[in-house]
């Protein structure tokens, strides 16, 4: 028995079925261009250690100097062991008592993280907070920001004393290391980002009657968010270098105490591996913080397409 529809129903139906036929095209193409970017990202990896194994077949790195990446990635049992460098600098304690190679990893990497996002999470809390009420209060400008500024270009490394006098040995020097290099200039950042702010925004705002707060809190926060998200994300790899120097002061465990013990014992293999560690975490947290960035800002443009098309 055949049921014949009118050509409305037809209609509907293709109509209907469209809207789910454009969805799965939509998530196919999403999971290739994920596909696309892996892809991308493993051929750039491999191409940099291809070169690097081609120089060291050619004979133009030393072995014991620059280690090929098939040296110093081959044992990871044998390079773990030395993470270990709470247990091994204990009195009385030897290198092979304590936690695993894997376990060793793990407690520094994870002790080191720490370090880096308690560090960025206050410098960026006190950075942006100073930098609003620079413009905010009128005499605070003229009475803070001169020093800020002045503070600005000191290296990092010139307040490690000043950090061990403060502090002591442990977490806090390490912290506080972090705080201080990225302070001054998420301060400078914010600043630079609020006088960017539109005056259209800020004259829309003043004609609708709001007050100087709610221009503040409504209008230029919410502006300057994209521009120090991206400050936040650049900021996260100078955490992490700056941290590696604040850990060699000796805080129990951490990665800036790792390549000091390699340097130490003229262990190539040991740095070149604690840097791939490295490598891999900031990829991986700066991956992260973009996606999240994309989250939160849904609305902004995808620029990067448009300039490919340029």
């Amino acid at each position: 028995m055949a049921i014949v529809m009118r050509d409305g129903d037809t209609g509907s139906a293709a109509a209907g079925s469209r809207p789910a036929a454009a969805s799965r095209l939509l998530a196919s193409l999403a999971s290739l261009d994920w596909l696309s970017r892996m892809w991308w990202t493993m051929l750039s990896i491999g191409l940099f250690a291809g070169i690097w194994e081609i120089c060291w077949l050619a004979g133009w790195a030393d072995p014991k100097l620059l280690p090929p990446p098939h040296i110093f990635l081959g044992n990871l049992a044998e390079q773990g062991k030395f993470f270990n460098t709470a247990t091994r600098w204990t009195v009385g304690q030897g290198g092979g008592e304590g936690p695993t190679a894997f376990e060793s990893v793990m407690i520094t990497v994870g002790a080191t993280t720490a370090r880096v996002f308690v560090g960025l999470l206050l410098a960026s809390v006190l950075a942006i907070g100073m930098g609003v009420l620079i413009r905010y209060f009128h005499v605070f400008d003229k009475l803070v920001l001169p020093t800020i500024t002045l503070l600005s270009p000191v290296s990092p490394i010139a307040w490690l004393p000043v950090a061990i006098f403060l502090f002591g040995i442990g977490n806090g020097p390490a912290i506080f290391m972090v705080v201080v290099a990225l302070f001054f200039h998420m301060v400078l950042a914010t600043i630079a980002q609020i006088d960017g702010v539109s005056a259209n925004f800020i004259n829309v705002a003043r004609t609708m009657g709001a007050s100087k707060r709610q221009i503040y809190g409504r209008v230029i926060v919410p502006a300057i968010l994209p521009g120090m998200l991206q400050v936040l994300r650049l900021n996260l790899f100078g955490a992490w270098m700056v941290v590696l120097v604040a850990e060699s002061t000796g805080v129990g465990y951490g990665m800036g105490q790792v390549i000091m013990l390699a340097r130490n014992t003229f262990n190539p293999s040991l740095v070149f591996f604690t840097i791939a560690v490295i490598g891999v975490l900031g990829f991986v947290f700066d991956w992260l913080l973009r996606q999240a960035q994309r989250r939160i800002l849904y609305w902004l443009p995808d620029t990067k397409e448009k300039l490919r098309g340029l």
